[in-house]
């Protein structure tokens, strides 16, 4: 049966308008973001074929072009389209972030730091640029490495947060291999990058591993 064919309390966006977004399960949102279905399924029907073939939703949002057109009924065009959705959140939290103190926005920082490394494949080093208010100047990626591993160099760092002026900084990488927990590497490069920013009078607030939709902060856990 066609969505259409449904009573109005009971589709997925009449439902979102009426109710918010947060009603409706993950299937009935991809349904909202799809429009339509395919011949003999609704836009509900091809939402959960979708989720059962891709796992979750962040593994939908993080398939390549290939294996995303390669779902029945997707293709180039709501690829995309989602990537423009993406890149508009990590945009308008980036926003958030540079009009309000970081130290108050933990839950945003994280979330953010999830869209900036969503869909890279290689270990990437970036740093984000704070004011003497903890707002958000600037978030760089300054190194980027192989599967397994990124030179950082100090020196490198201690420029960049030179150049932009900043007062303070939240260092973050990803470990593509899905496990958030840090080296002993991440820890020494960590304890070095403090020093070498300290010498400038830049604080390091806290450092950040992100693998998926995990993460770990090494001020949570006593380590900076």
């Amino acid at each position: 049966m066609a969505i259409t064919d449904w009573p109005k309390d009971q589709r997925p966006r009449e439902r979102l308008i009426q109710q918010g977004a947060a009603v409706l399960s993950d299937a009935e949102l991809l349904a909202v973001f799809l429009r339509v279905g395919v011949a003999g399924k609704s836009a509900v029907d091809l939402a959960r074929e979708t989720l059962q073939r891709f796992g979750t939703l962040d593994a939908l949002f993080g398939a390549g072009l290939q294996d995303f057109s390669s779902a029945n009924g997707l293709g180039p065009a709501k690829y995309a389209q989602l990537q423009a959705v993406l890149e508009m959140s990590r945009r308008a939290l980036h926003e958030t972030l540079a009009d309000g103190a970081l130290l108050n926005s933990t839950q945003a920082v994280g979330q953010y730091l999830k869209l900036l490394f969503k869909n890279k494949a290689h270990e990437c080093f970036v740093v984000l640029f704070l004011d003497v208010r903890n707002r958000l100047i600037s978030a760089d990626e300054l190194f980027r490495g192989t599967l397994s591993h990124a030179s950082v160099y100090p020196r490198e760092v201690v420029k960049a947060a030179l150049a932009h002026n900043s007062a303070a900084v939240i260092l973050a990488h990803n470990h593509p291999s899905g496990d958030p927990e840090p080296s002993r590497a991440d820890l020494a490069l960590t304890a070095e990058l403090k020093e070498a920013l300290g010498l400038v009078d830049v604080r390091v607030l806290d450092h950040f591993v992100v693998a998926g939709t995990r993460l770990h902060s090494f001020a949570d856990h006593g380590q900076i």
